[in-house]
């Protein structure tokens, strides 16, 4: 058999292999000196001389030392001890309180929670068993259709791979040799993209079928709220945003009211009135970053380049950019920030004219239990984004703001805090150990030929770059079913890369549709992890074939996204090149 021949029948034994149930890394390593110690065979030499071992040794090394990999642990240390802290009890409840009024409501809710948890844990196992425990009961008793609430909730749990912070995405960046900052950034817009499919898909579908999501009953809508609350805007005769700003400056009558057999404090109303103004400071500092990024840090950065260039022959003539450095964003920015700035205004003022003890009472719940988390990830996001820290120091900040958001909400402890530590070294140990593995297969599946006989091949069907696209994510797309994302990422990924050069395509946009496109790695049967993940929480009358059937949905979703991000290539091409240039 020739070495070529040998090397197809290398990546062909290791999906058999797969498949039938061994480690995938160990798999990876045995097969690649196995094949490795025939390929370097001298018959010469001693067997211990064979050149597999020093590739071994190299590899591994090489492997240990790629500075990429160490964000890893610290994100993946970071979802565990949210996953063990149980914070996402109170944020379930407190989504649900605030969407009671939309068309499947409960979906809505858990679809929200799903993604929003998925972007600060980044496990879909976590977030598929957690909400499997927290919302498919629910949804359930009342009256969702089986489908719907399996559907929502397996393809909701599986965003946290796919909006960063994302281990897939560093496990990419790794292996292609691209910035984890630009995949960062590429990866954020058609994230949240495909949550928004998602959502249109189930509201649009509880409208066309209200049968399949029952309106909650109004008990299940009822807003508990505070008594003193209530009485608020009665004494002060007035909405209650204005009789929280009368009672900041006239407090006397506020002591009238009764608080759980005490008087209100000027305490009580001061935080009141601090939950009251939480919409208006998120909008507010939202537009003041964009501002200060935008307009500020751009010219501030554009004349400290120009400051720094030192002419060559003619110091009387000014540097090709200096006319560019100080003029800043193009007019049409000033005129979409004011437009945005007055509707934002326009809102607050409707929303604060219209104000109830209700909607306080929502946004204290969805303060406590939302902010804080959104707040951290939106730091350790932010912070990778405008290039203040490398994706490693910033993952060491949300570990650390992982720890201190649990012992806040006092939910953590000496062993939650020891099974978190465990299963992170679990994780790393298996990422690290792929990473040796897939190294010692793909340089002797090099070796022996079989990475140029399959270039060869595609090369020799004259695909034009579209047809070469559609090809790769479809092999990706049906290598899918029978493997996990961290297989195909590691085995298979590393092929087509060499040949995006020749075809002209961006590795990073090819990489986000892979990213999408292995969203179907977890929908899809007959491995559908997501599915089992449900499966062993769900209810003993649920079969896996109604969460197969609920998740198929979401699976053409996720075809008909990666045919948006192909016909408009600004969805995941524009926020790295505004960011980062090129």
């Amino acid at each position: 058999m020739s070495d070529p021949a040998l090397g197809l029948s290398m990546l062909g034994l290791i999906v058999v292999v797969i498949i039938l149930g061994f480690p995938t890394a160990f798999t990876l390593m045995g097969l690649g000196m196995l094949f490795g110690y025939a390929a370097f065979y001298d018959p010469s030499q001693a067997w211990y001389a064979n050149k597999i071992f020093d590739l071994m040794v190299q590899r591994t090394y090489g492997a240990m030392t790629n500075d990429v990999l160490i964000s890893i642990p610290l994100f993946v240390l970071m979802g565990y001890v949210m996953e063990r802290g149980a914070l996402v009890d109170k944020m379930f409840y407190s989504v649900q309180l605030a969407f009671r009024n939309v068309p499947a409501a409960l979906a809505v809710a858990t679809l929200l929670v799903c993604t929003f948890w998925g972007i600060a844990s980044g496990l879909v196992g976590a977030v598929v068993v957690l909400m499997g425990v927290i919302a498919f009961n629910p949804m359930l008793k009342a009256g969702y259709d089986v489908r719907l609430a399996a559907g929502v909730i397996t393809a909701g749990g599986t965003l946290g791979i796919l909006i960063p912070p994302s281990v897939m995405i560093i496990v990419y960046a790794a292996v292609a040799g691209q910035s984890v900052v630009k995949l960062y950034a590429a990866a954020m817009f058609p994230g949240f993209f495909l949550a928004l499919l998602y959502l249109l898909y189930i509201v649009g579908w509880a409208l066309l079928n209200p049968r399949i999501a029952p309106k909650l009953p109004a008990e299940k809508r009822q807003v508990s709220v505070p008594q003193w609350t209530e009485a608020l805007p009665a004494t002060y005769g007035a909405g209650m945003f204005p009789a929280l700003v009368k009672a900041l400056f006239a407090p006397a009558k506020a002591r009238t009211i009764d608080h759980d057999g005490r008087q209100v404090g000027y305490g009580d109303i001061l935080r009141a009135f601090a939950y009251a103004l939480v919409p208006l400071t998120i909008i507010a500092l939202t537009l003041a970053v964009v501002w200060w990024y935008v307009v500020i840090h751009q010219q501030a950065g554009a004349a400290a380049a120009v400051e720094a260039v030192e002419q060559l022959g003619s110091p009387d003539l000014p540097p090709d950019n200096a006319s560019d450095a100080g003029q800043g964003p193009a007019p049409a920015f000033y005129w979409w920030f004011g437009g945005i700035a007055l509707g934002c205004a326009a809102i607050m003022t409707q929303y604060y004219r219209r104000m109830s003890p209700e909607r306080l009472e929502v946004i204290r719940l969805l303060t406590d239990s939302v902010v804080p988390l959104g707040l951290l990830t939106a730091i350790v996001l932010a912070v990778i984004l405008f290039g203040i820290t490398t994706a490693t120091e910033s993952a060491a900040v949300g570990a650390a703001g992982a720890f201190l958001l649990a012992f806040h909400a006092r939910t953590l402890n000496w062993k939650r805090i020891k099974e978190a530590v465990f299963l992170t070294a679990k994780t790393t140990s298996m990422v690290c150990w792929l990473f040796v593995g897939s190294a010692i297969f793909s340089a002797v599946f090099a070796l022996l030929g079989g990475q140029a006989l399959l270039e060869r091949w595609v090369l020799s069907l004259n695909l034009s770059s579209l047809q070469f696209m559609i090809l790769s994510q479809a092999i990706i797309f049906i290598l899918g079913w029978p493997l996990e994302w961290t297989e195909i990422l590691v085995i298979f990924v590393p092929i087509f890369l060499p040949m995006l050069t020749h075809f002209g395509i961006d590795p990073v946009l090819w990489g986000v549709l892979v990213f999408v496109n292995l969203q179907a790695a977890f929908l899809s049967p007959p491995v559908a992890m997501s599915a089992f993940y449900l499966k062993g929480v769900a209810p003993s009358h649920v079969s896996i074939n109604q969460i197969f059937a609920g998740m198929m949905p979401y699976m053409l979703i996720v075809i008909l996204c990666m045919v948006l991000m192909y016909l408009w290539p600004g969805l995941t091409l524009w926020l790295p090149q505004y960011l980062y240039g090129g």
